[in-house]
């Protein structure tokens, strides 16, 4: 039976008779809270970052990358970075981070990872990909947040 917690210098034992798959909104709270987490610094780059969840990417998402299957993307970032950004621009749309809650789901089955850890990795990268950090600055990142 599968161990999850010390209870008074024992391990209780977990009840997985009554556990669920992490919903859309559960998956929202992780992100919102993860996002939360990350250096003052960063999240500033972000302002009017959207963040969505989705089951799946998108059909045309899929298309557009040259993907097979909805389960090789864990994560999108779409967007113009503050860097590209025009000050005269009449409008544009948000720059969003998409995170794929089933393709993670089957990641973090299939990996020992924390579920916590994997959905702040996946919004730390797709954030830093744009922005053009390089994998050790988002690294850094991830360690000041707590990751």
């Amino acid at each position: 039976m599968p161990r999850n917690e010390a209870y008074g210098g024992k391990e209780k034992e977990m009840d997985w008779r009554e556990r669920r798959a992490p919903s859309l909104a559960d998956f929202e709270r992780l992100a919102d809270e993860a996002f939360a987490r990350l250096p003052e610094d960063f999240r500033r780059r972000c302002e009017g970052l959207v963040i969505r969840v989705e089951d799946f990417p998108s059909e045309e998402v899929l298309d557009d990358m040259g993907l097979e299957s909805p389960f090789d993307l864990l994560g999108l970032y779409h967007g113009l970075g503050q860097p590209y950004q025009l000050t005269d621009a009449v409008t544009h749309l948000p720059d969003m981070v998409f995170l794929y809650r089933r393709p993670m789901l089957d990641y973090w089955a299939e990996f020992d990872e924390t579920l916590g850890h994997l959905v702040t990795h996946v919004l730390i990268h797709e954030i830093g990909h744009h922005f053009g950090l390089s994998d050790e600055d988002m690294h850094a990142i991830e360690a000041r947040a707590g990751a």
